[in-house]
């Protein structure tokens, strides 16, 4: 009897398991993966190890390109950056200006996108004739706001990022970084 009791509650017990979030589906064009080495080649030089890519990170880098290819306006007279978020998606919209007074609905994102435990930390460039990594890194470099991520330097130069994703998609290049790791795994797209 205490045998069949055993067996009845461990099936129950196995119906109610706690189930880890599935991997996103994230996969690397060729343009993303090099923008991710260009990036770990320029860290190297800088004395810097390389990040991991994170399927998390760069699921929300590929969603937020692709939102802002669709929905925002890239002139002088909108108050929201492209940091900022549409409402037309599976998120909290968010205007980010220029002032920073609104970061925290950015770096909030990875958690509200793809279950990214920590904090996120973007850098975008927008180019009319289409992204490319060597156009991204090369003006990233001379950004004084954006260099700074790419090489632990001025208020990042205590930061270990454990964690970095890659998202370009026509216009849109963006870089994620964390101080969380992530084990999930990306692929290589077809």
């Amino acid at each position: 009897m205490k045998i069949m009791i055993w067996v009845v509650l461990l099936a129950l017990l196995q119906g109610f398991t706690v189930k880890s979030t599935p991997a996103p589906d994230v996969c690397l064009s060729a343009e993303e993966l090099k923008l991710y080495h260009l990036i770990m080649k320029y860290r190297k030089s800088n004395g810097l190890k390389p990040i991991p890519l994170s399927a998390k990170l760069t699921q929300v880098a590929q969603v937020h390109a692709r939102d802002l290819a669709a929905h925002y306006n890239f002139d002088q007279s909108n108050s929201c950056n492209p940091h900022s978020w549409s409402d037309q998606g599976n998120w909290t919209a968010c205007c980010y200006t220029n002032d920073h007074k609104q970061a925290k609905c950015m770096w909030d994102k990875p958690r509200e996108i793809s279950g990214y435990t920590g904090n996120g930390f973007e850098i975008a460039y927008y180019s009319s004739s289409g992204a490319n990594a060597q156009e991204g890194i090369d003006g990233w470099k001379l950004s004084p706001g954006h260099n700074p991520l790419l090489i632990n330097s001025g208020m990042w130069s205590t930061v270990t990022w454990k964690a970095i994703g890659i998202g370009i998609y026509k216009e849109y290049g963006l870089v994620w970084f964390g101080e969380e790791a992530d084990d999930q795994q990306w692929n290589q797209c077809p």
